[in-house]
C-alpha cells in the first residue's frame, strides 16, 4: 500500500479515537491520559481565544474593511450544525433581490499545493500575490471538489448566479471578488471566528439537538470558544427543528444574547438523486426499503435516523471520517457489505457524494438526499435580515 494512503489511514484511525476521548465512547488508561492532555491543551486554547478577542475590542489587532457588505456565517462548535443549506439559503435570496454575491470559504480538506511550491510562496512572501482559487466566478463551476473542498464545490453547483472563492486569507479572496469579479456582498462561510475582516452582521447557528456540544473547549471538546461569546450574533439559526417548542433552550439564548433575533429552522429533505446517473427519485422510495448509509460527516446519528423517518429499514450503516475522500475500492466494499446485508439502494449524503470517485459498479444503486432549510419560526426576521443587507 502507498505511502500517502498509510497516512491517511493512520490519521482518521488516531482522528476516530480522539473523538472517541471527546465523546466519552472510549475507556482505559490510555483514553483517560489523552482527555487529561486534552484538558489541559484546552484550558490553555480558551486563554488563547479571550486574549485574541481583547486585542481586536482594545484595538492591538485591527480589523479590515473592504467598502462592501460583509456577513459571517459560523457556530460555536464544531461541525454537525447543518451550515452549508444555511449558506446556499441566505446566498439565494440575497442574489434573489439583486446583490452580486461572492462565497468566501477557506477550503477546508482542498487539495493544497505540492510542497516545495507552498515553501517558495511562504518564504518569498508571494502569499499576498497568489490569487486564490475560484471555485465559481457566478457563470461557470471552475474547480472540482478535490481542489474546491466538498463544501464550497456544493454551494458553487447549487448556486449558478454566485461567485464563490477558496482561500485561507479571507481579506485577499474579498479584494478579489470585489476588484476582478464586481462583488458588492461578502458572505463569509464559517466566518463567526474569522475576525480580521470586519463583519456587518454574524449569523450564529445552533443545533437544537447539541446546543454547546460537549461544554468543553476545544481539543477536549467540541466548542470553539465559550457560549457567552454568542452575545457578538446578529441572528441566531437553531437549526434541526422538529416544531416543537423550544422554550428552554430560547431562554438560554436570550439570557447570552437579549438582542439577537432567533430564527427555527429545519432541514428539509426534497428527493434522492443517483450519485452516477443524475436520476431522481421521490422520498416515498425509501418507505419499507431495506437500505444502507454511508456518510463521512460530522454528526452520522441524525443523518442515520432521517431515513429511517422517512419509512426505510436502515439494514446497515457505513460511517467514515468527517471529509474523507473515497477510493473506489472503498465504495466497490460498501456496495458488497451493502449486498450482503439485503439492502437495495445505499443513501449518502450530497456533502459525500461530491467526493465519491467514478464507479461502475451498479449491484445495489447510491443515491444522496438533496435536503434544503425551512424556516419553522421566524420567517420574517430571516426576510428582514436579507432586507438589511439588500436595502442597507
Amino acid at each position: 500500500m502507498a505511502l500517502p494512503k498509510l497516512l491517511q489511514i493512520w490519521a482518521e484511525d488516531f482522528e476516530t479515537f480522539v473523538l472517541d476521548v471527546i465523546f466519552e465512547r472510549r475507556r482505559g488508561k490510555r483514553a483517560n491520559l489523552m482527555r487529561a492532555f486534552l484538558t489541559a491543551l484546552s484550558q490553555l486554547f480558551a486563554v488563547g481565544v479571550q486574549l485574541r478577542l481583547w486585542c481586536y475590542r482594545v484595538r492591538l489587532l485591527r480589523y479590515r474593511t473592504l467598502g462592501c457588505l460583509v456577513v459571517s456565517v459560523g457556530n460555536l462548535t464544531v461541525g454537525g450544525t447543518g451550515k452549508t443549506p444555511v449558506v446556499e439559503k441566505f446566498a439565494r435570496a440575497l442574489a434573489q433581490r439583486g446583490r452580486r454575491v461572492a462565497i468566501l470559504s477557506r477550503g477546508y480538506k482542498s487539495a493544497k499545493r505540492p510542497l516545495l511550491e507552498r515553501l517558495l510562496i511562504k518564504f518569498t512572501g508571494m502569499e499576498r500575490l497568489t490569487p486564490p482559487r475560484v471555485v465559481s466566478d457566478g457563470e461557470s463551476l471552475l474547480l472540482d471538489s478535490h481542489q474546491a473542498g466538498d463544501e464550497p464545490y456544493m454551494l458553487a453547483s447549487n448556486l449558478k448566479n454566485v461567485i464563490v472563492i477558496v482561500d485561507k486569507d479571507r481579506v485577499k479572496a474579498g479584494k478579489y471578488a470585489i476588484e476582478k469579479l464586481q462583488a458588492d456582498t461578502l458572505l463569509l462561510d464559517d466566518g463567526f471566528q474569522y475576525l480580521h475582516l470586519k463583519s456587518r452582521l454574524n449569523l450564529v447557528l445552533i443545533d437544537r439537538t447539541n446546543p454547546w456540544g460537549t461544554n468543553h473547549m476545544l481539543p477536549r471538546g467540541t466548542l470553539r470558544e465559550p457560549i457567552r461569546n454568542l452575545s457578538r450574533a446578529s441572528y441566531v439559526f437553531v437549526t434541526k427543528c422538529d416544531g416543537t417548542d423550544i422554550g428552554p433552550l430560547r431562554e438560554q439564548i436570550r439570557a447570552l444574547n437579549p438582542t439577537a433575533e432567533v430564527i427555527e429552522c429545519a432541514h428539509h429533505p426534497l428527493y434522492l438523486q443517483d450519485v452516477f446517473t443524475g436520476e431522481r427519485k421521490p422520498l416515498e422510495f425509501l418507505r419499507d426499503l431495506d437500505i444502507a448509509s454511508l456518510s463521512g460527516i460530522a454528526a452520522p446519528e441524525g443523518f442515520e435516523e432521517s431515513l429511517e423517518k422517512l419509512g426505510a429499514n436502515l439494514v446497515c450503516s457505513h460511517r467514515f471520517a468527517d471529509h474523507h475522500r473515497y477510493s473506489q475500492q472503498e465504495i466497490i466494499n460498501v456496495i458488497n457489505r451493502s449486498h450482503k446485508s439485503g439492502a437495495k439502494a445505499i443513501i449518502t449524503t450530497e456533502k459525500d457524494a461530491v467526493r465519491f470517485p467514478l464507479v461502475e459498479r451498479r449491484d445495489v444503486p447510491i443515491y444522496f438526499m438533496r435536503v434544503e432549510i425551512e424556516i419553522l419560526r421566524g420567517a420574517k426576521d430571516f426576510d428582514d435580515a436579507v432586507g438589511r443587507i439588500c436595502f442597507s
